[in-house]
């Protein structure tokens, strides 16, 4: 039987991409091995975020083929469709396959011997239709990302991510829904909705939103909770706050994107809107749903930002008082508008920075989990935390991580937990 690895970068959307390739490699005949065993052929899924991505692509493709010279080496995810011609003069690289097509792959892969280079990318910008992509084998029993939505039409300044993944277009409710009833017959609590521009799902649709999706979801038997992964401020209109609110599985948790608190960076990052929008989501966000957990995106750094523009961003943060930050320094992405901009700041301000709010995030995070500390919280455990001392870990509705002792029988079970203290950024707990 013929072997393949994979190695895969970047977000949830990369990782759902990946399990579904494993499925279409299975169905082929082949056995998945780990990575850094010997494979006939190696898969590696890119991300081109930022420039540590595409390094880290380009040292695994060298790696695999020094590992089994034999082998043949497929490239795919958002690297590869933003630099094929790059990828393809990387010596080893057989097949360039992008972010589209990869229900090919198998057949694109058998067709190809060791010496043969194939660039199979297309233009991304044509394609219309979601790729069904889905997942039949299901692995694990805890939280489930499904992957609803590709694309972006938003181009912010400073990504490169419309350029990779192309024009929106959102997955069809019926499959979604054929999916998460997979997911339920084989004992997933809790359905991460991803995507990645997920607040546009629909918009290329007659007749189905986003909110269409998460109440056909609420009625599948099984399923607990809902999740959605990062959203735009701009989808949380006071209508769509009110309909969450009344969906009992909805998590009360949002991964908010912020970027920077100062609206003149925000201006040149081309984002969609202004931090008095985004106070007022917050602050509606807290009424009607008290306790919520927001947790956001942070990037320092961004081209021309001043001292003055930093302060204010600093403030705006402290004063939102997220319960976890993301934070990430700028990197410029080739074929981008920022990537061009004057006034680049320099990477010694871009660590201050980074540090700064990184430091004002853990304060945060710590903060709002010491008002859980002998309250009792729902724990849907995922793994072992520390296996010798049968230590097991999980995650709450509002997105705290907690460990309690138990053995695996919790494991893929939400637990009634009563939280007792604070490690780091774990929690500890008892469950009960």
């Amino acid at each position: 039987m013929k072997k393949v690895a994979f190695y895969t970068l970047g977000c949830k959307v990369n990782q759902y991409d990946t399990e579904a390739m494993v499925e279409i490699f299975e169905k082929g005949g082949y056995d998945v091995v780990n990575s850094d065993e010997i494979a006939d052929v190696y898969v590696i899924n890119t991300c081109t975020v930022t420039n540590l991505g595409d390094r880290k692509s380009r040292q695994f493709i060298r790696r695999s083929k020094k590992r089994n010279p034999d082998s043949i080496i497929a490239v795919v995810g958002c690297y590869a469709q933003t630099a094929s011609e790059e990828v393809m003069d990387i010596e080893g690289v057989n097949l360039v396959l992008g972010t589209n097509e990869r229900t090919r792959i198998v057949e694109l892969v058998e067709s190809l011997n060791m010496n043969e280079k194939i660039n199979y990318v297309n233009n991304i910008m044509e394609v219309k239709e979601f790729e069904e992509l889905s997942i039949e084998k299901i692995k694990g029993k805890t939280r489930a990302f499904l992957k609803i939505q590709e694309g972006c039409n938003q181009y912010c300044s400073y990504c490169i991510i419309p350029y990779a993944r192309g024009p929106i277009r959102s997955r069809h409710l019926e499959n979604i829904i054929a999916e998460v009833k997979r997911l339920s017959k084989n004992g997933f609590k809790e359905i991460v909705l991803t995507g990645i521009h997920i607040a546009s799902y629909g918009k290329d649709l007659k007749d189905t939103t986003l909110i269409d999706v998460i109440k056909s979801v609420q009625e599948i038997g099984g399923i607990e909770r809902i999740r959605l992964s990062s959203v735009e401020p701009t989808l949380l209109t006071e209508e769509f706050i009110k309909e969450v609110k009344a969906i009992p599985k909805f998590c009360h948790h949002l991964h908010i994107s912020l970027q920077s608190g100062s609206d003149e960076t925000l201006k040149r990052m081309n984002r969609r809107y202004d931090t008095k929008e985004y106070r007022r989501i917050v602050k509606n966000l807290r009424r009607e749903i008290p306790g919520i957990a927001i947790t956001t995106d942070i990037i320092v750094g961004f081209p021309g930002e001043t001292e003055e523009e930093f302060e204010t961003t600093y403030n705006f943060v402290k004063e939102m008082n997220f319960s976890q930050i993301h934070v990430f320094k700028y990197s410029p992405r080739k074929g981008t508008p920022a990537a061009e901009y004057k006034n680049q700041v320099a990477g010694d301000i871009k660590n201050l920075r980074s540090d700064r709010i990184i430091k004002l995030g853990n304060e945060m995070m710590s903060s709002y989990m010491k008002e859980f500390i002998n309250k009792e919280l729902k724990v849907l455990f995922e793994a072992h935390y520390d296996r010798n001392n049968n230590i097991i870990e999980g995650l709450t509705e509002n997105y705290i991580r907690v460990a309690a002792p138990g053995n695996e029988n919790y494991i893929g079970k939400i637990v009634r937990t009563n939280i007792t203290g604070i490690k780091n950024d774990i929690m500890s707990g008892e469950i009960l």
